[in-house]
């Protein structure tokens, strides 16, 4: 019953043995993909029923929540901070880059566990908080 269908209901359950499980990456990964597959399709599915391009930015998708109201702009901010989560994650970002694992404990002195826990934690809570919205709520 999430908009999205079979695949966002696949990062839903992923992401939350994943978490369970202290696959941190994997949890990052998976939530930032379940919001953006959810809003995309709340969207499309909506009283709107907005047309959207083939490949929508997940920047895009946010403003447009924003305009229909399905999620705040504190929710686009904190769901954006999601997605810095996930990036360096998915690409590769130097050593000098600020979002490089390993530069965060350099610069930290925090072991890099303790900060894939604290994203992971991060994002299962916005994934928990998104879900809870009136939009997605069922019943």
């Amino acid at each position: 019953m999430l908009p999205g269908g079979e695949t966002a209901f696949a990062a839903w359950t992923e992401a939350r043995t994943s978490f369970v499980h202290g696959n941190y990456i994997a949890t990052v990964m998976l939530c930032q993909g379940l919001a953006e597959h959810i809003l995309a399709a709340q969207l499309r599915l909506g009283l709107n029923g907005r047309e959207l391009r083939k490949r929508i930015t997940f920047n895009e998708t946010l403003e447009l929540c924003i305009d229909d109201k399905i999620i705040t702009g504190k929710d686009a901010d904190d769901l954006r901070r999601l997605m810095e989560l996930r990036n360096p994650l998915s690409h590769f970002r130097d050593i000098d880059d600020p979002s490089n694992l390993s530069r965060r404990v350099l610069d930290t002195m925090v072991a890099a566990g303790t900060h894939l826990f604290r994203d992971a934690s991060f994002a299962i809570g916005m994934a928990v908080r998104l879900l809870s919205l009136p939009a997605f709520r069922l019943g």
